[in-house]
């Protein structure tokens, strides 16, 4: 059974010491930009998986590749019949010598050396070549189009990461049946990191206080003193009547991936003072569940 990791957080407000005048630490969780479930579009087995828990990984890279041995054999049988010109040559011989016929048979008719039955007979066979080359040309047209599908077929067999980020779990191993659609078993898990949110819960009277774009101090729990300045993005347009809170997310910036994500925080906003022992309980952040590196070798 999977462990379950929660960050169920009961967090307080304490006015800020030396830092700032007038100011207030408020207490925060740093989590994921983005959280995403790496699902294959395409029932298939799974080949092979490129990466494992912890890994970093880049946008673009390789993932995981599901069995594509009939698709490729497909593609190859498809590729063939597109360069196929033996019947397109076939038609236009015929084209070229039913037209020919037709026409001699057209310059003779009206002095009587040829029947109006046999140049009847010319024209259609004329017509007919001309049909035969048209459906030798489609049918190599419709190959060329059934390889560039099964190419396509292919290519969606090739998992890869539409994120910089890292591997949060790895769920379906080598020779696991991966299914399409939602609901389904996920190959991987993903967080992005090199962009965190800083979620933050403030007092209503703060509310007139905040705009978008002020910079706030954060300062994390990991690495232990460390101080970094986010930017404020979101605010919550909906109040909590009953806590007497609205929340407010800051944007972190973290190209070198110095902070975790799931961690706790302080941030200090300028000009806000808390009021002495008022407790806020932030909202708890989504889970990222870890799959203990036990039941992964089992599962391999």
């Amino acid at each position: 059974m999977k462990q379950r990791f929660s960050l169920i957080v009961l967090l307080g407000i304490s006015i800020a010491g030396p830092p700032q005048a007038g100011a207030a630490e408020f207490d925060c969780i740093i989590e994921p930009s983005k959280v995403l479930e790496i699902r294959s579009p395409l029932d298939g087995l799974v080949e092979t998986v490129k990466v494992d828990r912890g890994d970093i990984v880049a946008k673009g890279q390789v993932l995981a590749e599901l069995d594509s041995s009939v698709d490729r054999a497909q593609a190859a049988i498809s590729k063939h019949r597109a360069e196929m010109e033996g019947a397109v040559h076939s038609g236009e011989s015929r084209v070229e010598f039913t037209t020919k016929k037709s026409a001699r048979d057209a310059s003779l008719h009206p002095e009587g050396f040829v029947s109006t039955e046999a140049l009847e007979q010319a024209v259609t066979e004329r017509r007919l070549a001309q049909a035969e080359l048209r459906d030798a040309r489609d049918n190599r047209k419709l190959a060329e189009l059934d390889y560039a599908r099964q190419m396509e077929i292919i290519r969606l067999k090739t998992i890869r990461s539409p994120i910089n980020g890292v591997v949060t779990e790895r769920i379906l191993h080598p020779g696991e049946f991966a299914e399409a659609g939602v609901g389904r078993k996920p190959i991987l898990k993903l967080a992005e990191i090199d962009r965190l949110f800083v979620e933050v819960l403030l007092p209503a009277d703060a509310y007139r206080k905040v705009t978008r774009g002020m910079v706030v101090e954060v300062i994390p729990e990991i690495p232990a003193d460390t101080r970094y300045r986010a930017t404020l993005k979101v605010i919550d347009r909906v109040l909590d009547a009953a806590s007497g809170t609205f929340g407010v997310r800051l944007e972190l910036p973290n190209s070198r991936n110095q902070v975790p994500a799931g961690i706790r925080c302080k941030a200090n906003f300028p000009g806000i003072e808390a009021k002495a022992g008022q407790k806020i309980r932030p909202p708890v952040p989504p889970q990222i569940q870890r799959q203990p590196a036990s039941k992964a070798q089992e599962r391999r």
